[in-house]
């Protein structure tokens, strides 16, 4: 699908079509893109359940014309009671079930601070309006994508032993089946009572005391006062300046700093000609020094050795671009990181923009579906270390390592983009693509997503550490990447799930809004 989507009324671009309808449908009825992405949020909660759920975290990039971008850090921090001694015996924290359950789910306080921000801007849509789609596909149930089939079944004997999920994501103790129905009547039920007493109620309601009864009943570390105790903040975003546009991301715990220092050198290593072997080897070397210094410095925002926003400086940027041979790879692996995600964007008429980011960690996260509200928790916290020394070492009240970082772009001639992918490691890579060959290179915006991509180390709970490329890149370009060193694997599929789900949206000046989303996905555009 090559043709850029475009409208004036607004848009939504999401991996799964429904949550792009859903937040489509905000617009319809007047909503802002705040109350458009809480829509759709909720919806792909339900639709994707293999990806996000409500016990997951989230980010949030928010831009208002003529108005500094607001970022919001929507991610849970450890347990009170989640130290070492909780984990004594253990030689990691486990990757599933209800210890791997140890960080309080942030996602919802995130779309509260969100409404919060859109407040200003208007009377507000109610709660059972935004929260209407979701309710509904909870209820009558959803269609079982591909994706979702595939990775219960990847995962189906390790996860049934987590508490819920056999329950709550099989069908009659089998794995279900593309395009069979799912219904998640207990999710409904919390998403109804979300929509009438409120967000808040999440962490401080009945509905708080629920999850806290469960999560301590299945053996997590998490308990009432943790719910309490959270709310999502607003951060100062990072940002770096290029030559056209400046560019925003999350600052610590995600990895926002690595997508804006890729870019940021890349720029001054800028191809004569996008998707050839100086564009991808420019972009790659710079993702490699980028993820050299992400991993020595992203950790707990309290706990940063140099602050992100020095390691974005045009003098650091310019010295680590010194440091790339432009005919020779750096020696790579590197301990890459997994992650399944979701990412999602919503202009609206007025110009007002967000781009948003939810995830649950690895796919379906620990696996426990709490049983009263059928809630999916998270496993985000098994990024701690239980060795004390490490940089991320596992405390009471810190966040965990984040590969979530939504972006945004501010075009020096008025042009605003939001776009982002899931993808763990692939996140930060596939923004640099899309970026580099829309605003660096020039290619319409469907078309710089739609191009073969490619990813350096890991994802999708995969082993290997190096060069993977979608098959539809040129047999000459594959031979020239590994002639330059490159340890490269060309992967079967043309349009691969390994490189994510990506989308993008951009408002002009004029009120022109461009739409694009990724044929790799279930996902849709949907505009106004």
């Amino acid at each position: 699908m090559l043709h850029t989507q475009r409208s004036y009324g607004g848009s939504c671009v999401a991996p799964h079509h429904l949550a792009a309808s859903a937040g489509r449908d905000v617009l319809k009825q007047g909503g802002n893109a705040v109350e458009a992405m809480v829509a759709a949020a909720a919806a792909i909660a339900v639709v994707y359940p293999h990806m996000n759920a409500l016990g997951g975290d989230g980010f949030w990039l928010i831009h208002e014309p003529g108005k500094a971008p607001i970022a919001i850090d929507a991610c849970g921090p450890a347990a009170g009671l989640a130290d070492r001694d909780f984990y004594a015996g253990e030689a990691q924290i486990p990757e599933r079930g209800p210890k791997a359950a140890l960080t309080m789910a942030g996602t919802i306080g995130g779309w509260q601070e969100a409404l919060n921000v859109a407040s200003a801007w208007g009377k507000p849509l109610p709660l059972t309006t935004l929260l209407a789609d979701a309710i509904r596909h909870a209820e009558s149930g959803i269609s079982v994508t591909q994706s979702q089939e595939a990775l219960t079944a990847k995962h189906v004997e390790r996860l049934s032993q987590s508490p819920g999920f056999t329950e709550a994501l099989l069908l009659n103790g089998q794995v279900p089946r593309e395009g069979e129905r799912l219904r998640q009547p207990r999710l409904a039920a919390t998403l109804k009572r979300l929509a009438e007493a409120g967000l808040d109620d999440f962490y401080r309601g009945e509905l708080a005391a629920s999850m806290a009864r469960d999560l301590e009943a299945v053996g997590s570390p998490l308990r009432l006062a943790d719910f309490h105790a959270y709310r999502a903040q607003q951060v100062t975003p990072l940002e770096v300046t290029l030559q056209d546009a400046t560019l925003y991301n999350l600052p610590a715990p995600t990895q926002g700093m690595a997508s804006l220092m890729i870019l940021g050198i890349y720029e001054r290593l800028k191809a004569a000609e996008p998707n050839g072997f100086e564009h991808l080897h420019g972009l790659i070397e710079a993702t490699k020094r980028a993820f050299i210094l992400r991993d020595q410095n992203v950790t707990d925002p309290g706990r940063v050795p140099t602050p992100l926003q020095e390691l974005l400086s045009e003098e650091n940027i310019g010295r680590e671009a010194t440091h790339i041979d432009p005919q020779r790879a750096l020696p790579w692996p590197h301990e890459p990181a997994p992650g399944d995600t979701i990412w999602m964007g919503t202009v609206d008429n007025e110009g007002r923009a967000v781009s948003f980011i939810q995830s649950i960690y690895w796919e379906f996260g620990s696996g426990v579906v709490l049983p009263e509200s059928g809630v999916l928790w998270q496993n985000r916290g098994i990024s701690f270390s239980l060795n004390p020394e490490d940089l991320r070492g596992l405390a009471p009240g810190r966040k965990p390592f984040h590969t979530l970082n939504p972006a945004l772009a501010k075009f020096n001639d008025g042009r605003t983009l939001v776009y982002g992918t899931m993808g763990g490691e692939g996140q930060p890579q596939t923004q640099a693509a899309i970026f580099s060959r829309y605003a660096l290179h020039g290619m319409p915006l469907q078309q710089a997503i739609t191009a073969p991509r490619w990813l350096l180390g890991r994802t999708w709970g995969e082993t290997s550490t190096n060069l993977k490329l979608e098959n539809r890149f040129d047999d000459t370009l594959v031979a020239a990447l590994a002639t330059a060193g490159h340890d490269v694997e060309v992967l079967p599929e043309a349009f691969s799930d390994t490189m994510g789900h990506a989308g993008g949206i951009v408002h002009h000046p004029d009120g022109l809004i461009e739409s694009a989303h990724d044929p790799r996905s279930n996902g849709g555009a949907a505009s106004v």
